[in-house]
């Protein structure tokens, strides 16, 4: 057989029988191999790697090539009913040719099974993380299994579990299976068996095609290991809904620590505080009250498997009554919707709001009060308060420093909350091993006397 073989040939009895795999078979059956093989390498990374951006960012590439080889393989199955492949070398012995029957249905079992498996076992997640394919793609989760109560939800993603590494344990047999006899067939039989899926391949080990076809098998493997997965750690820049509440933010800062241990864990070098202010306004005798600008920003930073992460909460109120020249009798409340976290990765900000870390169900916002300040130098003081976060109340200090000009106040400052303290992290999450416990908040605002 060539290159330019037909890919039908006429038999004795005048019917056309066909040569070779269509040439739509062919590419699927060569996108869906390769794309296998680098599945496989990834779900070995996701177990071999710490827990961390790096291999979330790996975990989400992993969905994506899922849904791919699904959506392929239902192709090739409709592909394969009504375009039939070429018979099986003559003179066989039966079982082989039973035994490549039962190999070919287990691959279209795996091919699918897997996908599938896999999509009960995100659809059914205590972490509802949406799919997106590529990071550009949204692909939904199975209605009726997502919308189902917590035992139910939870028995569904302990057999989709179980039947996703009985379906990896298939895999590995199949893929021995069909490599030992396209082996067999080319080295040993000397006949046509790779030239259906390689037209114009020749018997015997000096093929071009089979070493070209080993090539790509190395450089698939050599790709799944060397590919990184941008891992998202930045949150995007403030967003002007951020600044009404920076000042007070400070206090909400404590529902930072519980974001970042949702998104991407613990803490990182807090920004610099802002040189010494100049000394405060002697002509604010009376408390006054603030509105602050919506370039204000309120951020935090915490540490996952080593790798800092940075975000921001995006809507939060502050109502701020404050003057250096009377401390007694200022205040400040902020309130922090928690459901408005965000480290710029859309997936990993959506476990935020579920009960293994804000409940934002049971706790939509988080609020820190404070009533009572105190100066410790010129320009800096301390605000002491209560930070109420995931339904736990605890005292929290906030220092920072303070300039005022004119009508115009501009502030920063930085702290470190304790996110266990709060509840912020339950189950597996709990631990601090690789989402640490501290995270530290800061905020940078500028605001405008009412």
């Amino acid at each position: 057989m060539t290159a330019e073989a037909p890919i039908e040939t006429p038999s004795a009895a005048g019917l056309a029988v066909r040569s070779r795999y269509t040439t739509v078979a062919i590419v699927l059956h060569w996108l869906i191999a390769a794309a296998i093989v680098f599945q496989i390498i990834l779900g070995w990374r996701m177990g071999d790697e710490p827990k961390g951006p790096a291999t979330y960012a790996i975990f989400q590439l992993h969905k994506s090539v899922g849904i791919t080889i699904l959506l392929l393989s239902l192709a090739r199955l409709a592909w394969r009913l009504f375009h039939r492949p070429p018979p099986h070398p003559v003179g066989q012995p039966r079982w082989e040719t039973i035994a490549s029957k039962i190999v070919h249905v287990g691959f279209y079992g795996i091919m699918i099974g897997l996908p599938l498996t896999g999509w009960i076992i995100v659809s059914t997640s205590k972490l509802t993380i949406p799919t997106v394919l590529y990071g550009a793609i949204p692909w939904p989760h199975m209605p009726f299994l997502s919308e189902l109560a917590a035992g139910p939800k939870h028995l569904w993603n302990q057999a989709g579990l179980a039947a996703h590494q009985l379906l990896v344990w298939l895999t590995y047999g199949l893929l021995a299976l069909h490599l030992g006899a396209v082996a067999k067939h080319q080295i040993l039989d000397r006949d046509e068996v790779l030239g259906h899926m390689a037209p114009g391949a020749r018997p015997g080990w000096l093929e071009p095609r089979a070493w070209l076809a080993a090539a790509g098998l190395i450089a698939v493997i050599a790709a799944g290991y060397a590919l990184k997965p941008a891992a998202k750690a930045k949150a995007p820049v403030a967003s002007t809904d951020i600044a009404d509440t920076q000042a007070e933010t400070s206090s909400a800062a404590p529902a930072t620590p519980a974001e970042a241990a949702t998104a991407a864990p613990p803490p990182t070098s807090p920004p610099a505080e802002a040189a010494a202010p100049a000394e405060p306004d002697k002509a604010l005798k009376d408390p006054v009250a603030w509105a602050v600008a919506k370039s204000s920003t309120l951020n935090f930073t915490a540490s996952w498997a080593g790798d800092a992460i940075e975000g921001q909460f995006k809507r939060w109120t502050a109502d701020i009554l404050f003057s250096p020249d009377a401390l007694d009798r200022s205040k400040l409340t902020v309130s922090i919707d928690m459901g408005s976290a965000a480290t710029g990765d859309d997936q990993r900000d959506s476990s935020l709001p579920s009960g293994d870390f804000f409940d934002t169900a049971a706790h939509p916002k988080a609020t820190f009060t404070a009533s009572k300040f105190r100066k410790t130098g010129e320009g800096r003081f301390v605000a002491d308060g209560t930070l109420d976060l995931r339904g736990v109340r605890k005292p929290v200090s906030l220092p920072f420093t303070l300039k005022i000009d004119g009508d115009t106040a501009t502030a920063r400052g930085v702290t470190t909350l304790d996110r266990t303290a709060f509840g912020v992290g339950q189950g597996e999450w709990a631990s601090t091993d690789q989402i640490g416990g501290k995270v530290k908040v800061s905020f940078a605002i500028t605001a405008k006397k009412k």
